[in-house]
């Protein structure tokens, strides 16, 4: 990656951490699921709903570092009104990127924002950081009934 797109992405990173989007929790939630890193004392809640369209509605509160809160904003935005297809898309995309050690090409159509978070991937300590707020989203999915297993064999 070269040191312009480094330097973009971490534009991208403190831009949703000094102007968060979809922050605050749902209030008719199906499920909701807070999280903590206990390396660093991040800690977020993301809620849940399906409306009746089948469209995901993802929320958040929280605090800690610029990573952890700014992962929270890129998927809160990527995320609202999706598919439960395209969550469950995102979702793999963005922990297969994450588990790359750097060596993924993110794909910026299932990710948007969220390739911002390949550098990311490069520091062991800083993945837990990014991923906190995706592991509160799949335990307030699953404590919902939001799973992605039937999707899967039927669009995916």
């Amino acid at each position: 990656m070269s040191g312009n797109v480094e330097a973009l992405y971490q534009e991208i990173i403190l831009d949703h951490y000094k102007y968060p989007r979809g922050k605050g929790l749902i209030a008719d939630a199906a499920g909701e699921s807070f999280q903590v890193n206990p390396t660093c004392g991040d800690e977020v809640t993301v809620s849940v709903k399906l409306d009746d369209h089948g469209h995901l509605h993802v929320g958040y509160e929280g605090q800690g570092c610029s990573i952890s809160q700014a992962s929270a904003s890129v998927m809160s935005e990527l995320l609202e009104e999706a598919s439960v297809a395209d969550v469950a898309r995102a979702e793999r995309a963005f922990l297969e990127m994450m588990h790359s050690k750097g060596a993924a090409e993110p794909d910026e159509d299932v990710l948007g924002d969220g390739v911002a978070f390949a550098g990311v991937s490069k520091y062991p300590a800083r993945i837990k950081c990014a991923l906190l707020p995706w592991m509160a989203l799949q335990d307030a999915r699953h404590k919902a009934g939001i799973e992605f297993d039937k999707v899967e064999k039927t669009e995916g």
